[in-house]
């Protein structure tokens, strides 16, 4: 009975060292194994077993890890301070150097993050740091990357996520910003109605230099008309018969001694052959024979 209470023991005693000596190091990560708290070898991702309460397993997790880091202030060139947060990605690449060669290699690398940045911000004014945020991300990454080799961590990516002036830089440039769009908007009005008077003064000028257009073309068109019946009217006057002329000049006489004027000025030539005209013949000889 005690024989067999003792095997029972052993055996329980042997179950609890085998499951205590054996240990998991899971996926993507590095097992660091102490012996007697000094470190003694790395380990990869696999089954292994120790010396059960004189080694132990230190675990280190090899992913790519985020990390936020919360609101500071910075001073940029022109003296304007801003809040700034961000985000970055790390990975530990020497899981020995993480674990051992710093107390908190994370938190060294945040301050690590932060002075660069800082720095970075520092030389800009607010203006450029505003808006230049694409620029800021790509430089901390490469300004600390060989730093960090010594907390065996590498940064991916350092993203800021916001970058705000103080609250009375805030109210400052909303002002600015109001004015300028006030002094924007005025611009605008006043080139509009400058381009609406031009465009008004355009379209009368149009007008009147059509109309007068229109009535030179009218003129043109009557000259041309009267110019026609002027050489249709000499046309005809030139193969005209004589007499034709004679009675002419028969109606133009009796239209003149109608009216009140009895003084008719001639020609000398057309003078000598007023005595063929027969109405004057008679006129002549009625005053011979009174």
């Amino acid at each position: 009975m005690i024989f067999s209470i003792s095997t029972l023991l052993i055996a329980i005693i042997v179950v609890v060292l085998i499951i205590f000596s054996c240990s998991i190091v899971p996926q993507n990560y590095e097992g660091l194994v102490e012996t007697l708290g000094k470190y003694s070898k790395t380990e990869k991702a696999r089954l292994i077993f120790i010396i059960p309460l004189i080694q132990r397993v230190r675990k280190v997790s090899l992913a790519l890890q985020p990390l936020e880091i919360s609101k500071y202030s910075i001073i940029t060139k022109d003296n304007a301070e801003v809040s700034t947060s961000l985000t970055l990605n790390y990975q530990v690449t020497d899981s020995f150097k993480y674990f051992y060669n710093n107390t908190d290699s994370v938190e060294s690398m945040v301050q690590l993050v932060r002075g660069h940045l800082r720095d970075i911000i520092g030389r800009m004014d607010l203006n450029d740091a505003l808006g230049s945020t694409s620029q800021i991300n790509a430089q901390p990454a490469d300004a600390i990357g060989d730093l960090t080799n010594v907390y065996g961590i590498r940064v991916i990516r350092v993203n800021v996520d916001e970058l705000l002036p103080s609250k009375e830089i805030q109210r400052a440039m909303d002002k600015q910003l109001t004015a300028d769009r006030e002094k924007t908007a005025t611009i605008a009005k006043a080139e509009g109605e400058a381009r609406n008077i031009e465009l008004t003064t355009k379209a009368k000028n149009d007008a009147l230099v059509a109309t007068a257009k229109a009535k030179a073309e009218a003129i043109k068109t009557q000259a041309d008309a009267e110019k026609y019946r002027i050489e249709q009217l000499k046309a005809a006057l030139a193969d005209a018969p004589d007499d034709y002329f004679k009675n002419q000049s028969i109606a133009a006489f009796k239209d003149l001694a109608k009216g009140e004027n009895n003084l008719i000025v001639m020609d000398k030539d057309n003078l000598t052959q007023l005595g063929n005209i027969p109405a004057v013949r008679e006129i002549w000889k009625k005053q011979d024979q009174d």
